[in-house]
């Protein structure tokens, strides 16, 4: 994470709330056969835990159980050009915010996999709200059964927090204000929204 202690963001509730926003991130782990990452989606099932499905066949599913591994969501990012800020000597940086979460590795039985998969899509169906929700109901019977059959689930228990909110805050408000509007004119929207209004 940026060293900066003025992009440091420790609001464990807002990280939390702006990571399960994204509802996606990429897993990273070390393995005998070298390191491996998995790009999923995931849901908070704890205060301090993440749940996951992952294909049987990946590369690293073999050494996921008891193993230590970091999960990292990345929020928006844009290149912010020196000229935004109305400010002479700038030079040209990148904003973003990005949340690691380090922990243990468990693998679920079935029962606790169904109820991720099932609190998954249940969470992200509700964001497309009027549309009506999804769930495995309206598949035919036994087909969910035998999708699991593919996927193998996995909790966190999160042991570490770490985060980057790089964002402006060393610049005056009104440089940061303008850089905003350069980055949404350059289409950086959520980023710009950020920027506007610090989390």
């Amino acid at each position: 994470m940026h060293p900066n202690a003025a992009f440091r963001w420790e609001d464990r509730d807002a990280l939390r709330q702006f990571a399960q926003d994204i509802g996606f991130g990429t897993l990273f782990m070390a393995t005998p056969e070298g390191p491996r990452v998995a790009h999923l989606p995931f849901v908070f099932l704890a205060e301090d835990r993440i749940g996951f499905h992952i294909a049987r066949t990946n590369a690293m599913t073999q050494y996921l159980d008891g193993a230590e591994a970091l999960f990292v969501v990345n929020g928006p990012d844009s290149y912010i050009s020196p000229d935004w800020y109305g400010m002479d000597n700038q030079v040209p940086t990148w904003n973003y915010c990005a949340i690691e979460m380090q922990g243990d590795m468990r693998q679920m039985g079935a029962a606790a996999l169904i109820a991720q998969a099932d609190a998954l899509s249940h969470l992200q169906e509700s964001k497309l709200a009027p549309k009506p929700l999804w769930d495995r109901s309206k598949m035919a019977e036994g087909h969910f059964e035998k999708m699991l059959r593919g996927i193998l689930g996995f909790h966190m228990d999160i042991t570490a927090w770490r985060s980057t909110s790089k964002l402006g805050q060393n610049k005056p408000d009104a440089a940061r204000n303008a850089a905003a509007d350069g980055a949404e004119q350059a289409g950086k929207r959520d980023i710009a929204a950020l920027m506007r209004h610090l989390p």
